[in-house]
């Protein structure tokens, strides 16, 4: 008996349905491979050529007129200062007060022992008595020979003569006294006295020192008024216009960290340092409590006078080039704008532009390297500005 060939035809067929299935699923799934592949090449592309676009970012300049100050460094001393040397020679025979001590006009600050000019001015006593014996006696000739001459006794060249040496006797008398005068205005310079109220700042000397009349060396004794402070800064010279007599400051030292005290401009040399480029400024300060020292270090802080209306920009949107000093600024189809601009002041992380820009122009704050005039850029936050595709992340 043969077996019925119905079953095996019909498996035949479903395996050759079966397979050309299976193809066209195949066919289906590497045709969505290479188009999804070829979707991803080509968002991937054009994110590429947009990122070779920089992205920056701008803003309009800050038009309104901002304070400013700046600090310069100072040095105070006293506003009247006497260095006291000796004027006469010897040992310091005795002191009286110390550094830091209060003094007032005239108090005695030391004595000096001065031999040579004890002797001196012994010395000359005794050439003035000398003299004076000598001028009487010439005297006394001269007039007997004036009573003698209406008799003949005395001849006029005679008289003449004595006449001529009564002269110069009471120069000698003069002389004498002179020299002895002198000597007496030295022996006053013995005492060494305080020349005005003030302070004992220095104190250079000490019993049996010997004492140079010469005046070579430090000073003696250093008395200082520190009722008022003097106080130089040297300010750059483009800052001085704005800094006028009778502008008010504020300084700060280092022994009273936090506190403030005023100062006031009140003299300029009108003269620029040609070494340093700045002109020295006297400022004045109350130092009626004796709070601050003279030679103190101190920070000095002056307010600028600023406009109403100005242009800032940040310092980071400066380019500085063989070109100048330029801003990149973005014009209406974001394309790049080089400026050539002037500064008026610097502000810090601002600057005030003086000229070369407008108030609504929009600024780069931080241009990349090589930029140039007519790049092609895009605004960071505008509308339409690509994101990085997820395929381009995954791959």
């Amino acid at each position: 008996m043969q077996p019925d060939p119905a079953p095996s035809a019909l498996s035949r067929r479903k395996l050759y349905m079966g397979g050309i299935v299976g193809g066209c699923m195949a066919a289906i799934v590497v045709i969505m491979g290479i188009t999804s592949r070829k979707m991803a090449d080509a968002k991937l592309s054009e994110w590429t050529e947009s990122q070779a676009v920089p992205v920056v970012a701008v803003a309009t300049p800050d038009t309104h007129g901002q304070k400013t100050t700046f600090d310069l460094p100072g040095r105070l001393e006293a506003f009247t200062q006497a260095l006291l040397y000796a004027r006469v020679g010897g040992y310091l025979k005795a002191w009286k007060t110390d550094i830091g001590t209060p003094v007032k006009a005239d108090d005695l600050l030391a004595e000096i022992d001065a031999p040579d000019l004890d002797q001196q001015i012994m010395q000359a006593q005794a050439a003035l008595a000398s003299a004076q014996a000598n001028s009487v006696l010439a005297a006394a000739t001269l007039q007997r020979g004036q009573q003698l001459i209406p008799s003949g006794a005395v001849s006029k060249q005679d008289l003449d003569q004595r006449g001529a040496d009564a002269a110069n006797k009471d120069g000698l008398v003069r002389s004498a006294q002179a020299n002895l005068d002198r000597l007496r205005v030295l022996e006053k310079y013995k005492r060494i006295t305080a020349p005005f109220d003030g302070l004992v700042t220095a104190r250079n000397t000490d019993v049996g020192m010997l004492i140079n009349a010469a005046g070579g060396g430090a000073p003696l004794f250093v008395v200082s008024d520190t009722s008022k402070l003097r106080l130089y800064v040297n300010v750059p010279q483009n800052f001085v216009p704005n800094i006028r007599i009778g502008t008010k400051a504020q300084l700060t030292v280092p022994e009273y960290a936090g506190r403030k005290f005023s100062a006031t401009v009140e003299a300029s040399s009108q003269a620029v340092d040609v070494a340093s480029g700045t002109t020295r400024m006297l400022l004045v300060v109350d130092n009626a409590s004796g709070e601050l020292m003279t030679g103190a270090y101190a920070n000095v802080s002056f307010e600028l006078p600023h406009p109403e209306v100005a242009i800032n920009v940040p310092a980071s949107a400066l380019i500085f080039d063989r070109s100048g000093l330029r801003v990149a600024t973005v014009d209406t189809t974001n394309r790049v704008v080089l400026k050539t601009i002037t500064i008026a002041r610097d502000l810090g992380k601002m600057v005030e532009i003086g000229s070369g820009l407008a108030a609504d122009d929009r600024v780069i704050e931080s241009p990349p390297d090589g930029i140039a005039a007519g790049d092609q850029v895009r605004v960071a936050g505008a509308p339409g500005t690509p994101a990085e595709p997820e395929t381009a992340q995954a791959k």
